[in-house]
C-alpha cells in the first residue's frame, strides 16, 4: 500500500546548516566547450570552462594513497577554487567546483565529501561513482552508468544524499532530481532524460547498498519548474503537472527495480494501486510520457525493493544542486538569501512579460507581481502527489482562519464626544472622548492637572495607543478587562463622576468611566482603597494562609514601633 507518512531515516551525521562562506578564488584554466544555454552565463550557449592541473591532490578517505583522475565528463570544465565550510564554527576546507556554481554549493560539497582536507567535486564524485559502476558491470548490467551519473551531477540534474557520498549507503540511501535543470535551451522539459535519470538513480542506489530494500528517489524544486513554465503553483494545471511527473518518477523507478529483480535476489510482488495520470497537462508530451511510465511499471512481475520513491526534506544534496525550494513546496519568498530576486521569481517575470519597472510599480502599489503561496496551496499539492509516492513528509496543516490585515476606521473630521472632569484621591483629571457617527468610541484623551511632565507625557501616549487600537477594531471590552483594578497612585475616592465612586489608579478610573458610559456596565466591583503603607493590613492579607493564629504585631507599621537591637 502507498504510504503517505514519511518514514524516519537516520543520518550518518547530524544535518549541517549551510552558512555563508568566505571565498578566495585562486585561478582557473579556460578552455572552450559546449554547454546547455540555460546554465551558461549571459545566455550564451558556449562559454569558457576549464579544469585545474592534474597534479592537484584530493583528500578522499577511501583513496588516501592515490590520486583520482577526473572522469572524462569533467575534462574542459572551468573550475574555481574556494574555501568553504558548512558551519561558521568549523574550519574551512579548500573546495574546487565548477566556476558557475555558487558558494552554497561549495559549502554543501565541503560537508558531503569525506575528510577535512582539500576536495574537488570531480574527485569526490569519482570516489563513490567508480565502485557503483564497477558493481553494476560485474552484475552484467551493460549501461554507461558512470557516464550518466557524472553527467547528472555536472548539469546539476541529480545527486545522491549524504550516506552515498560518505560511502555508508546502507543507512538510508537517497537520490534527488532537480526538476528545473531538465529544461532545455528552448524552455522545454526533457522527458526522455528525466525518465533515464530516474532509472539511473534507482540502479545507482541499488549497487551502492545492495541489501537495502527501501531507497528514496525524489524530485526537488517543483516550484522553480512551474515558475519557468509560467504556471501558477496554486492552479489545477500545476497540480496536473506534478501528478504526471510523480507518475513518471514512480513508474520508471518501479520498472528499474523490476529490471534489477530479474537479475537475481529476493523480490516482492508489485503493488499497482496508484491512480492513473491526468489525461491533459500544460506541458507538451507529459501525459503521454506518464502513461508510458505507468505501462512500464504494470509490465513488471516483481520488484527488488519495497519502496523506491519519496519526497524528502531539503538537505545537502539540494544545496549542491542549487535547488531553491525543497521537494514539492512552494516558494514562500521572492527574495533569495543574498537579497536579490530568486531564479524562480526572475523566470516568472520573464515568462509573464512583466518588466522591472512594472514589477516595481506593482510592489509600491501594495500588490505582488510574483504569486506567493502558503500552507493551503502546499497542502493541495501534497494531496495531488501523495497517492503516487511511497513516502511523503507530513502534510502541511493550513491555518483554520486566515487573519486579514486590520484596516483603520478613520474618525470624522468634526466629531462628537464629551469631556468629563473628576478627581481621584484629590488629583484632578479630564477624560475627553471622540465618537463615530454611530456613537461608538473612537478615541480618548486623559489630561492631568498636578502631575509632572514625564507622567503627563506617558499618559498622553498611552491614551493615543488606546485610540489607535479602537480605530483598528480592538473592542473597548478588552481594554476594560485589561486596565481596571490597576493599582498605583494617585488613588482613592472619586469626586465629580456619579458613575464611579472610587478608583485604585487613574487608569482604573478612566476605564471604569468608559465602561459605564459606553458599555452600560455597572457590574464592576467597587475598588478597595488601601493606603500606600498598609502591607499586612488589607482584607486579603489578614486572612491566614495556614490554620495558625496571627501574630500580635502583623503590620510593618506596628513592627517599626518596636525596639530593635542595633549593636552588641
Amino acid at each position: 500500500m502507498t504510504q503517505h507518512i514519511r518514514r524516519p531515516r537516520r543520518l550518518v551525521h547530524p544535518p549541517k546548516r549551510i552558512a555563508a562562506v568566505s571565498v578566495r578564488c585562486r585561478g582557473d584554466f579556460p578552455v572552450t566547450t559546449s554547454y546547455p544555454q540555460h546554465f551558461a552565463p549571459h545566455g550564451d550557449i558556449r562559454h569558457k570552462i576549464g579544469y585545474p592541473s592534474d597534479t592537484e591532490s584530493h583528500n578522499i578517505i577511501a583513496m588516501k594513497t592515490s590520486r583520482i583522475s577526473p572522469h572524462r565528463t569533467w575534462h574542459g570544465v572551468r573550475m574555481r577554487r574556494t574555501e568553504a565550510s558548512p558551519d561558521p564554527d568549523s574550519a574551512p576546507r579548500a573546495v574546487t567546483l565548477p566556476a558557475s556554481w555558487d558558494d552554497s554549493a561549495a559549502a554543501a560539497l565541503s560537508a558531503l565529501a569525506p575528510g577535512k582536507g582539500p576536495v574537488t567535486l570531480a574527485g569526490a564524485a569519482q570516489a563513490w561513482i567508480t565502485p557503483i559502476a564497477a558493481a553494476a558491470m560485474n552484475a552484467g548490467l551493460d549501461i554507461p552508468l558512470a557516464d550518466r551519473l557524472h553527467r547528472l551531477l555536472l548539469l546539476r540534474r541529480g545527486a545522491p544524499t549524504e550516506p552515498v557520498w560518505l560511502m555508508d549507503a546502507d543507512d538510508g540511501p537517497g537520490f534527488v532530481l532537480n526538476l528545473p535543470a531538465f529544461l532545455d535551451s528552448d524552455g522545454q522539459f526533457d522527458l526522455a532524460d528525466f525518465a533515464e535519470a530516474v532509472e539511473t538513480a534507482v540502479i545507482a542506489l541499488h549497487f551502492a547498498a545492495p541489501t537495502v530494500r527501501d531507497i528514496d528517489v525524489g524530485m526537488a524544486d517543483l516550484a522553480g519548474l512551474l515558475a519557468a513554465l509560467g504556471v501558477d503553483y496554486a492552479s489545477d494545471g500545476a497540480r496536473d503537472i506534478a501528478r504526471c511527473l510523480a507518475v513518471i518518477l514512480r513508474g520508471r523507478a518501479d520498472a528499474a527495480s523490476g529490471r534489477i529483480g530479474r537479475m537475481g535476489g529476493p523480490m516482492r510482488l508489485a503493488a499497482f494501486d496508484w491512480p492513473t495520470p491526468p489525461a491533459q497537462a500544460a506541458m507538451r508530451g507529459l501525459p503521454e510520457a506518464a502513461r508510458a511510465a505507468r505501462q512500464a511499471a504494470a509490465a513488471v512481475e516483481g520488484l527488488r525493493h519495497r519502496a523506491t520513491t519519496a519526497i524528502n526534506r531539503p538537505g545537502l544534496a539540494e544545496a549542491l544542486l542549487g535547488c531553491e525550494t525543497g521537494g514539492i513546496a512552494p516558494a514562500f519568498s521572492a527574495i533569495g538569501h543574498a537579497g536579490g530576486l530568486t531564479r524562480a521569481a526572475r523566470s516568472w517575470l520573464g515568462v509573464s512579460g512583466i518588466t522591472a519597472e512594472e514589477a516595481l510599480a506593482t510592489a509600491l502599489a501594495g500588490g505582488s507581481p510574483i504569486p506567493l503561496h502558503g500552507a493551503v496551496a502546499h497542502a493541495a499539492m501534497h494531496d495531488a502527489v501523495a497517492p503516487f509516492m511511497h513516502a511523503m513528509p507530513p502534510r502541511p496543516v493550513p491555518l483554520a482562519v486566515q487573519a486579514s490585515p486590520a484596516r483603520r476606521r478613520e474618525l470624522p473630521g468634526r466629531r462628537s464626544g464629551y469631556t468629563q472632569k473628576a478627581s481621584v484621591g484629590g488629583h484632578k483629571l479630564f477624560v475627553r472622548t471622540g465618537e463615530y457617527d454611530d456613537g461608538s468610541l473612537g478615541e480618548i484623551f486623559v489630561a492631568l492637572h498636578k502631575e509632572g511632565a514625564a507622567f503627563r507625557g506617558l499618559m498622553d501616549n498611552f491614551a493615543h495607543a488606546v485610540s489607535l487600537g479602537l480605530q483598528h477594531g480592538v473592542p473597548l471590552e478588552r481594554f476594560v478587562e485589561a486596565f481596571t483594578f490597576t493599582r498605583f497612585g494617585p488613588a482613592g475616592p472619586v469626586e465629580g463622576d456619579p458613575a464611579v465612586h472610587a478608583a485604585t489608579s487613574l487608569l482604573d478610573y478612566a476605564f471604569r468611566h468608559l465602561a459605564a458610559n459606553y458599555l452600560g456596565r455597572h457590574d464592576i466591583p467597587e475598588a478597595e482603597i488601601e493606603e500606600a503603607d498598609t502591607v499586612g493590613q488589607g482584607a486579603r492579607d489578614q486572612s491566614p494562609l495556614l490554620p495558625l493564629e496571627l501574630p500580635d504585631e502583623s503590620s510593618p507599621r506596628a513592627r517599626r514601633r518596636g525596639l530593635r537591637v542595633v549593636s552588641r
